[in-house]
């Protein structure tokens, strides 16, 4: 019996582990994420161009105008609590960034923040230079 059941417990194991991201393309401008602020949780990919992406977890595109949409969660105060200690809860909120200027080769950042209810993404080159920031928050 135990024979049996260690092939099924290593195949459970290994379907939940991630893919690894794909190796960075030349041809194409890549966009990492990060999330300084804290009482972040998640900023990932959505959709590319108006297409939804397979894996959430970075943008590789050709050079050139791209529209990015990126979910990004994070900590809300939620009211008082017991002992009048303040709950926490967590807002999602769907939020859009046109860049023109993508190049091939190049490395972006996409960094969320927020200020209390209030979320925003930034895009900044490899210099840290800004280059763009959200057009459009949807928030549920």
């Amino acid at each position: 019996m135990r024979q049996f059941l260690l092939p099924i417990a290593a195949l459970l194991l290994s379907a939940c582990a991630s893919t690894p991201i794909p190796p960075v393309d030349p041809q194409q401008a890549w966009v990492d994420f990060t999330t300084p602020t804290p009482g972040s949780k998640l900023v990932m990919a959505q959709r590319l161009d108006g297409k939804n992406l397979d894996d959430g977890r970075y943008f590789q595109m050709p050079p050139g105008p791209h529209e990015l949409m990126v979910r990004f969660d994070f900590e809300v105060p939620a009211g008082g609590g017991l002992g009048g200690l303040s709950q926490m809860m967590y807002r999602t909120c769907f939020m859009t960034l046109q860049y023109d200027h993508f190049q091939a080769g190049q490395r972006y950042v996409l960094e969320g923040r927020s200020l209390a209810f209030t979320p925003n993404i930034r895009l900044y080159d490899s210099t840290r230079q800004l280059l763009a920031e959200e057009r459009s928050v949807n928030c549920i």
